[in-house]
């Protein structure tokens, strides 16, 4: 039983570690841009290549530890995180920390699907419940500490740091995991050649991603030119080109990437429709509320992110009424929280209208934690919810299809809302309609910005409330 709890403990060490480098960039970006004279494209590239990296990686992570052992893929996926991540604390330029959060999203991608099998693993099914019961109040707590965190870590700024320190904390844990691991995880027979690899698939699908994304971020910095559409527009083609290389796959009795039968189920497309504008909405949102903190109002980091742990209070609030909702509710819980997040962004939207100059915590605090409180609520049902008509052949693709399309919505999020809040605060800027933040004082410029982002992402809660109506009504009983 020790053993077992050693390597549930590692086993949360690589999922808290994940967990913290996506949200990082929430608090540290506008340290990042200074220090390394980025531009603002560059800096949501920061956040976006992660996410990305992690999209388009995940199924075949998966599918990397079925057929090698989900502890070789874990240890392989640790080393490349840490070394990652050294990676991105010494980056000297923005395009190397971008090459390096890429190595690290692909290295998440690689050791995020192994987690849970190796719980599995880990337990008997008599005592299986217990690590996962304690999975959620652990990652919860991780997710309100990890702004809170981040803000200590730059103020502190130990050995002139600065915010490198957020990026090198995680070589004490890679190194324990690393260390620990290889001790108590257990090896399981691989799979080897039962489980087919389709890496030209993986690739087309990175593809599809980058061309959806790489104009949201750039197109702003580069006047939108004619040819930043076409970009867009060839992503089409390519999705076709990916659907055509699948089809071929299955008729040839190999592996695909995606198993097909799933997506002529409604309500589970509608489930991944879903999952791309929820997460786009809620990431965007907590990544701009950043940005419009540090940038626009010139709040320092640790008060920032005490501001945004607000959110994230809210949430943990929230993960307790949607773990019981789950199964005695279902489908309604989601519009439930959805409805809550809009109520949380409309007080939001009306505090930020009716200040003019001094922008405080009470401006901030309450429209913060109600939408924390409706995210909560949908995040902890709604796999299971949206899973709930997928056969037991199907859960494998479906679960990881919807995993890489939480990332990509990720990605579109952060693409569509910072660079909306860039654009408007540039136009304002050099309309003379505001001057240079300054501690607690609002720059006309940034209201305007922050305002139209949570516009878009009401429309966004609307687009999803919609989708909603087409999701299973029950969850799924995941064994």
């Amino acid at each position: 039983p020790n053993r077992a709890w050693t390597g549930f403990a590692v086993v949360l060490t690589a999922m808290i570690m994940n967990l913290l480098d996506s949200t990082i960039v929430n608090v540290a970006a506008p340290s990042i841009q200074r220090d390394l004279g980025m531009s603002s494209s560059a800096l949501v590239w920061i956040a976006a290549a992660y996410t990305l990296a992690i999209a388009v990686g995940l199924m075949t992570g998966g599918r990397l530890g079925d057929k090698f052992g989900r502890k070789r893929m874990l240890m392989i996926g640790l080393t490349g995180f840490v070394v990652a991540s050294a990676a991105c604390a010494f980056a000297w330029s923005p395009s190397s920390l971008i090459a390096a959060r890429v190595v690290q999203g692909l290295s998440a991608a690689m050791l995020t699907p192994q987690a849970f099998g190796l719980i599995r693993d880990l337990f008997p099914p008599a005592r299986m419940n217990k690590a996962f019961a304690a999975l959620g109040p652990v990652i919860g707590l991780s997710t309100v500490a990890g702004p809170i965190v981040a803000g200590l870590l730059l103020k502190a700024n130990l050995f002139g740091t600065d915010w490198r320190a957020l990026f090198l904390i995680n070589l004490p844990l890679g190194a324990f995991a690393l260390i620990v691991g290889a001790r108590v995880l257990p090896s399981r027979p691989a799979g080897h050649g039962q489980v087919g690899l389709d890496l030209l698939g993986a690739a087309l699908l990175a593809a599809v991603a980058f061309l959806l994304v790489f104009p949201l971020v750039d197109g702003r910095t580069l006047g939108w030119p004619a040819w930043i559409f076409g970009v867009l527009a060839a992503a089409v083609p390519l999705l076709v080109l990916f659907v055509v290389h699948q089809r071929r796959r299955l008729r040839a009795g190999r592996t695909p990437l995606v198993e097909f039968s799933v997506l002529r189920k409604r309500s589970y497309v509608s489930g991944v429709v879903f999952v791309l504008v929820f997460f786009a909405s809620v990431v965007g949102f907590s990544l701009t509320t950043g940005l419009f903190l540090q940038i626009g109002l010139g709040f320092t980091p640790i008060h920032a992110s005490l501001l945004l742990a607000a959110m994230a209070v809210g949430a943990f609030i929230g993960s307790g009424v949607g773990a019981w909702a789950a199964t005695a509710v279902g489908r309604p819980i989601l519009h439930v929280g959805l409805i809550i997040m809009a109520v949380g962004t409309l007080v939001l939207y009306l505090s930020l209208h009716a200040v003019h100059q001094t922008v405080g915590a009470f401006t901030l605090i309450p429209g913060l934690l109600v939408f924390g409180i409706g995210m909560g609520m949908i995040f902890v049902p709604l796999f299971s919810i949206i899973m709930g008509e997928v056969g037991d052949h199907e859960v494998g693709s479906a679960s990881g299809l919807l995993e890489s399309s939480q990332q990509l919505g990720a990605s579109l999020g952060v693409a569509v809302l910072a660079t909306l809040f860039f654009s408007t605060l540039s136009s304002s800027l050099a309309a003379g309609h505001g001057g240079g933040p300054h501690p607690a004082t609002a720059v006309p410029g940034s209201l305007l910005a922050a305002e139209r982002t949570l516009l878009i992402t009401l429309v966004m809660i609307a687009v999803a409330f919609a989708l909603g109506w087409l999701l299973p009504r029950r969850a799924r009983q995941m064994h």
